[in-house]
Protein backbone atom coordinates (compact mmCIF):
# COMPACT_ATOMS: atom_id res chain seq x y z
CA UNK A 1 0.00 0.00 0.00
CA UNK A 2 0.81 3.68 -0.77
CA UNK A 3 0.95 6.51 1.58
CA UNK A 4 -2.34 7.90 0.13
CA UNK A 5 -4.02 4.79 0.30
CA UNK A 6 -3.02 4.07 4.05
CA UNK A 7 -5.33 7.06 4.77
CA UNK A 8 -8.72 6.19 2.88
CA UNK A 9 -12.19 5.24 4.63
CA UNK A 10 -13.40 2.51 2.58
CA UNK A 11 -17.60 3.12 2.38
CA UNK A 12 -19.41 0.19 1.81
CA UNK A 13 -21.78 0.60 -1.37
CA UNK A 14 -25.13 0.51 -1.27
CA UNK A 15 -27.69 -1.14 -3.43
CA UNK A 16 -30.51 0.89 -4.90
CA UNK A 17 -33.73 -0.57 -6.11
CA UNK A 18 -33.90 -0.12 -10.29
CA UNK A 19 -37.32 1.47 -10.46
CA UNK A 20 -35.63 4.01 -8.12
CA UNK A 21 -32.75 4.05 -10.27
CA UNK A 22 -34.39 4.42 -13.41
CA UNK A 23 -37.08 7.20 -11.66
CA UNK A 24 -34.06 9.46 -10.48
CA UNK A 25 -32.43 9.53 -14.10
CA UNK A 26 -35.37 9.95 -15.75
CA UNK A 27 -35.63 13.32 -13.24
CA UNK A 28 -32.09 14.46 -14.24
CA UNK A 29 -32.28 14.38 -17.40
CA UNK A 30 -35.35 16.85 -16.81
CA UNK A 31 -33.70 19.27 -15.31
CA UNK A 32 -30.75 19.29 -17.76
CA UNK A 33 -32.51 20.40 -20.55
CA UNK A 34 -30.24 23.14 -22.65
CA UNK A 35 -33.09 24.03 -24.22
CA UNK A 36 -35.11 25.35 -21.24
CA UNK A 37 -32.42 28.77 -20.66
CA UNK A 38 -33.20 29.38 -24.34
CA UNK A 39 -36.11 29.39 -23.75
CA UNK A 40 -36.61 31.70 -20.93
CA UNK A 41 -34.42 34.07 -22.32
CA UNK A 42 -36.29 34.63 -25.41
CA UNK A 43 -39.91 34.96 -23.15
CA UNK A 44 -38.36 36.95 -21.42
CA UNK A 45 -36.97 39.27 -24.34
CA UNK A 46 -40.75 39.44 -25.83
CA UNK A 47 -41.79 41.11 -22.98
CA UNK A 48 -39.40 43.62 -22.24
CA UNK A 49 -39.90 44.44 -25.95
CA UNK A 50 -43.70 44.69 -25.42
CA UNK A 51 -42.57 47.54 -22.72
CA UNK A 52 -40.74 48.69 -24.71
CA UNK A 53 -43.31 49.11 -27.42
CA UNK A 54 -46.11 50.71 -24.41
CA UNK A 55 -43.35 52.86 -23.15
CA UNK A 56 -43.24 54.51 -26.45
CA UNK A 57 -46.29 54.90 -26.89
CA UNK A 58 -47.60 56.06 -23.48
CA UNK A 59 -44.65 58.66 -22.88
CA UNK A 60 -44.32 59.71 -26.49
CA UNK A 61 -41.13 58.66 -26.15
CA UNK A 62 -38.83 58.84 -29.63
CA UNK A 63 -35.19 59.40 -28.54
CA UNK A 64 -32.91 56.46 -28.25
CA UNK A 65 -32.97 54.62 -24.94
CA UNK A 66 -30.04 55.37 -22.83
CA UNK A 67 -29.05 54.66 -19.32
CA UNK A 68 -28.31 58.14 -17.61
CA UNK A 69 -27.35 56.85 -14.07
CA UNK A 70 -28.21 54.03 -11.62
CA UNK A 71 -30.45 54.54 -8.84
CA UNK A 72 -31.90 52.41 -5.38
CA UNK A 73 -34.84 53.03 -4.12
CA UNK A 74 -34.95 54.28 -0.88
CA UNK A 75 -38.35 53.00 0.22
CA UNK A 76 -41.45 50.76 -1.08
CA UNK A 77 -44.09 53.10 -3.06
CA UNK A 78 -47.13 51.48 -4.59
CA UNK A 79 -48.23 53.44 -7.94
CA UNK A 80 -51.42 55.68 -8.31
CA UNK A 81 -51.08 55.39 -12.13
CA UNK A 82 -50.56 53.19 -14.95
CA UNK A 83 -47.55 55.77 -15.88
CA UNK A 84 -45.83 55.54 -12.29
CA UNK A 85 -43.53 52.39 -11.16
CA UNK A 86 -43.82 50.65 -8.09
CA UNK A 87 -41.09 50.38 -6.20
CA UNK A 88 -40.00 48.43 -4.04
CA UNK A 89 -37.20 49.38 -1.20
CA UNK A 90 -33.52 48.46 -2.27
CA UNK A 91 -34.74 47.86 -6.12
CA UNK A 92 -32.27 48.95 -8.40
CA UNK A 93 -33.81 51.26 -11.11
CA UNK A 94 -31.96 52.50 -14.53
CA UNK A 95 -32.27 56.30 -14.98
CA UNK A 96 -33.88 56.66 -18.45
CA UNK A 97 -34.37 60.36 -18.63
CA UNK A 98 -34.68 63.37 -16.32
CA UNK A 99 -38.21 65.35 -16.88
CA UNK A 100 -39.13 68.68 -15.63
CA UNK A 101 -40.10 68.80 -12.01
CA UNK A 102 -39.16 66.01 -9.48
CA UNK A 103 -39.70 62.91 -11.52
CA UNK A 104 -37.22 60.93 -13.47
CA UNK A 105 -38.15 58.00 -15.91
CA UNK A 106 -36.77 54.63 -15.32
CA UNK A 107 -36.73 51.20 -15.97
CA UNK A 108 -36.86 48.14 -13.36
CA UNK A 109 -34.95 44.61 -13.19
CA UNK A 110 -38.41 43.39 -15.03
CA UNK A 111 -38.04 46.22 -17.75
CA UNK A 112 -41.27 48.23 -16.79
CA UNK A 113 -41.21 52.00 -17.25
CA UNK A 114 -42.74 54.79 -15.29
CA UNK A 115 -41.98 58.21 -13.64
CA UNK A 116 -40.36 58.12 -10.09
CA UNK A 117 -40.33 60.81 -7.66
CA UNK A 118 -36.26 61.99 -7.05
CA UNK A 119 -36.99 62.09 -3.49
CA UNK A 120 -37.32 58.24 -3.71
CA UNK A 121 -34.04 57.35 -5.20
CA UNK A 122 -30.81 57.27 -3.88
CA UNK A 123 -28.18 58.17 -6.35
CA UNK A 124 -24.46 56.53 -5.70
Amino acid sequence: RGKDDKYKVQMPKLRVAKEYKDKRKSIDDVERNIFKFKKSGEEKSKKMDKEEKFFRETFMYDKEIRVLATATATRSVRSQRRADLPLTAGEQLDVIDAVQGHAVICRNAQGRYGYVLVEHLNFR
